[in-house]
């Protein structure tokens, strides 16, 4: 119980570790972890859409896929290219003595080499979640998401999740509430 206990906490650390790339947006900011929750309640409603899929395995990636950050930290694309990170060695220290260390190693290891169909749709969830922030900032007059938008929309790669890119594209960030408001 030691070691689930210590995996815990880890995994808890990751809403004290912001994500770095909003630095470069100019503008926005989230943790690891409230990013890791946008991602899987994503692939949740994917695995809905596409019930072939193995919803679990979906969802327990995107939850998952960020893991080895409360180790090595969030490395956005520009730090990505002056620092080598080993997530592999980062993913077997969390996974040490843990009764069930092979789930996890191999949901990351099948997240990252994007060979199964699960492991594509958690990348457009992975990309899709950061799409719902750069559409909600450049909903509130920010300007710099312009520019980002299509780059990341090009990083998608299943046709579910260009078509939820583009129908998040076309609706207000505000729309799911502000469209029913009284006074």
């Amino acid at each position: 119980m030691k070691a689930i206990a210590d995996l815990l906490f880890e995994a808890k650390i990751l809403k004290n570790i912001p994500r770095t790339g909003f630095a470069f947006l100019g503008a926005g900011r989230e943790s690891v972890a409230e990013h890791s929750f946008t991602a899987a309640f994503i692939a949740f409603v994917m695995s809905r859409m596409e019930p072939e899929v193995n919803g679990q395995r979906l969802v327990s990636m995107c939850l998952l896929h960020d893991l080895p950050e409360a180790r090595i930290g969030d490395l956005n694309y520009v730090q990505k290219k002056y620092v080598t990170a080993d997530e592999d060695r980062a993913i077997a220290d969390v996974v040490e003595n843990l009764p069930f260390d092979n789930d996890i190693a191999e949901l990351l290891a099948e997240f990252n080499s994007q060979q199964t169909r699960e492991a594509r749709l958690a990348h457009d969830a992975d990309q899709l979640a950061f799409i719902l922030d750069l559409k909600s900032i450049s909903d509130v007059g920010g300007k710099t998401p312009e520019k980002w938008l299509p780059v990341v929309r090009k990083r998608l790669k299943t046709e579910l999740g260009k078509n939820l890119a583009e129908a998040v594209s076309t609706r207000s960030w505000d729309a799911w509430w502000m469209e029913t408001y009284a006074e």
